[in-house]
């Protein structure tokens, strides 16, 4: 992709390669929907994209921004987060989870907005594809960190 692009730019291009895609984010996710539309109080939003995951039992919210993550993201988030927890989950399910795709993450920001104790996410994605042994790395780090925290042992 060009240097400069919209957000729709990103969900056309990551739509474009979706079985890609959803096989990166790993097996066990399901499409739901691009751009699905909610209502609230007479205003309409748009999450981007919607997915569930088999293995957690929770839809996925995915907000796609161009440019670092910026405060107001999350209250957006949580805003479509309780929208689907009030609306669109099922009996059964946990609570929606919310990733924000960002090009940038302050970590500063997202400690101070305590996002680690949210059920929302912030990550980065790569304008550019790093070399396959730091992508090897990055899963391997982000598979042991997982198991921690599965395991209850995260590190502080």
């Amino acid at each position: 992709m060009a240097d400069t692009y919209s957000e729709q730019d990103l969900e056309t291009a990551i739509l474009a390669e979706l079985q890609r895609f959803i096989i990166e984010l790993g097996n066990d996710f399901a499409f739901l929907a691009r751009q699905k539309r909610i209502t609230i109080d007479q205003h309409d939003y748009k999450i981007d994209l919607l997915f569930f995951h088999r293995r957690l039992r929770a839809l996925v919210a995915i907000d796609l921004k161009v440019g670092e993550f910026e405060a107001g993201y999350k209250g957006q988030m949580e805003l479509y987060l309780r929208y689907l927890e009030k609306y669109e989950q099922l009996e059964g399910e946990t609570a929606p989870i919310g990733l924000i795709l960002c090009t940038g993450k302050n970590e500063e920001h997202v400690e101070l907005m305590r996002l680690d104790q949210s059920n929302i996410r912030v990550a980065d994605y790569l304008t550019l594809l790093p070399d396959a042994e730091t992508l090897r790395a990055r899963l391997h780090q982000s598979i042991e960190i997982a198991r921690q925290r599965l395991a209850g042992t995260e590190p502080l």
